[in-house]
């Protein structure tokens, strides 16, 4: 069968089950679209194609058994380099870091695996994950397929990139302060920042635990190119017990809520063509039967404005001494840019800071009472020319075109990125959907509406 590795991860799944296709030829299918685009993008910078092909096999050995299988059995799917994967170094884009091999599996990587699926591939990501671009001098420059001339997001663009360009149909992600969702929105694909807990995050590696406020803002969770694998891979990454105390083990599918399902609409002074895949949004969930309406979320401006001097905090005491160690130029000169334009909170204001959060969080559960979702952008730019950030000017730019993916990751909301039929500059733009805490239910269903009138992002063949 021809064609396998466009194919939708469900839709691989089914095949392998029903024995229409083997892993074998699945993983093969992988192997050759990667081995065919990825020199022309560096999305994927370490693949061992005998190991992934011996993973193939012994699933193809457990179909055979009739032993039951997992949903996303033989499911090939990409890991980042910043997470554990026994037997491969944890690079996170450092040269440093390139032969620090992980004993055993991160949470999230071990649950792939529990879920059936074949991590083989890992994705590039900017020197310590800290930029909205994916460059480091470790692994190189990764370009955006649908334009080179952009970035490809940041910090899971190699995840991004590839499944633009066909290279799998899930990829895993993480999201401190936007890397799941502005990569997908960079590549036109789909991404979901879960809440904060749902997704175990635990590196066997981790020398010491992370500082406080990288443990609260940040998340696992995957990309795709369909809702339904988005949905399918969450499903996967968010069971089974790991060392993580932060883990919650909410289901997925909370209590009903009133119809018709009210939508506040915020575009946030978006650019023209951010607001315009809004307006297309809006409409196609009102024809849906979804309720929408202009709202002015709360406290907007002070949570923006907490989560940069919060993060500063812990950044210059934790993560300054390793980019002026081990960082590569970009990283130092865009560390100093952001530096340039964020006040770290003194001692008493980050304790007060952290507790303010409690009550700006409490006012947001109230909001999401009258409106269980929020539609707005992903960021208030459209997606940015390489290396904009390596200026103070441009990343003034940049944080304030990211206040709708980071207001987010202070609160420790979920988040959805889907495409919709807007193109700039060769990229369908995504908005975003947000709930309340483990309501990720309610925006990947309206996700669903917005991917049906669209249709999902066209994969491309990078020039």
């Amino acid at each position: 069968m021809s064609g396998l590795w466009h194919l939708p991860a469900l839709d691989q799944a089914r095949l392998i089950r029903t024995r229409a296709v083997s892993a074998r030829e699945m993983m093969e299918a992988f192997l050759a679209r990667l081995e065919a685009v990825n020199g022309r993008i560096n999305a994927v910078v370490e693949t061992r194609a005998e190991e992934a092909l011996a993973l193939a096999d012994a699933a193809d050995a457990a179909v055979k058994r009739g032993e039951a299988l997992a949903p996303l059995h033989g499911v090939p799917v990409t890991i980042k380099v910043n997470a554990d994967q026994k037997g491969y170094a944890t690079t996170n884009g450092v040269v440093a870091y390139k032969d620090l091999i992980a004993p055993e599996d991160s949470g999230v990587v071990a649950n792939l695996r529990g879920s059936g699926a074949i991590p083989v591939g890992r994705t590039n990501t900017p020197c310590y994950s800290y930029r909205f671009f994916t460059d480091n001098a470790l692994h190189g420059r990764t370009l955006n397929p649908r334009n080179p001339a952009l970035t490809p997001g940041g910090s899971s663009g190699g995840a991004s990139a590839a499944l633009a360009a066909g290279i799998g149909a899930i990829a895993h992600g993480n999201d401190l302060g936007g890397s799941i969702r502005y990569p997908a929105y960079a590549c036109g694909v789909a991404g979901l920042r879960p809440s904060f807990g749902r997704v175990p995050a635990y590196n066997p590696l981790a020398a010491a635990e992370r500082p406080i406020t990288l443990q609260l803002f940040s998340v696992q969770g995957p990309l795709a190119r369909h809702i339904a694998d988005l949905r399918a891979a969450l499903v996967a990454m968010m069971t089974g017990p790991q060392p993580d105390p932060w883990h919650t083990p909410a289901p997925l599918a909370g209590a009903p809520v009133a119809r018709p399902i009210r939508i506040g609409l915020a575009t946030l002074g978006a650019e023209p063509p951010v607001a315009a895949a809004l307006r297309q949004a809006a409409g196609w969930l009102v024809d849906a039967g979804y309720a929408v309406e202009e709202v002015t979320p709360p406290h907007w401006d002070e949570a923006a404005s907490l989560w940069r001097a919060l993060l500063m905090a812990d950044s210059r005491r934790f993560m300054q001494p390793l980019i002026e160690a081990n960082g590569d130029t970009a990283t130092k000169a865009s560390w100093a840019a952001w530096s340039a334009n964020v006040t770290a909170a003194d001692e008493e204001a980050y304790a007060a800071g952290l507790a303010r959060r409690t009550a700006i969080l409490r006012d947001w559960h109230r909001f999401f009472r009258r409106h269980p979702l929020l539609l707005c952008p992903v960021s208030r730019a459209t997606p940015f020319p390489i290396d904009l950030d390596l200026t103070a000017e441009g990343q003034a730019r940049i944080l304030h075109a990211q206040e709708p993916l980071y207001v987010f990751n202070f609160l420790g909301l979920p988040g959805a990125v889907v495409p919709t039929a807007t193109v700039a500059e060769g990229i369908p733009l995504g908005v975003q959907l947000v709930a309340d805490r483990f309501r990720e239910d309610l925006c990947l269903d309206a996700a669903e509406v917005i991917e049906a009138r669209a249709g999902p992002p066209a994969i491309v063949d990078p020039a």
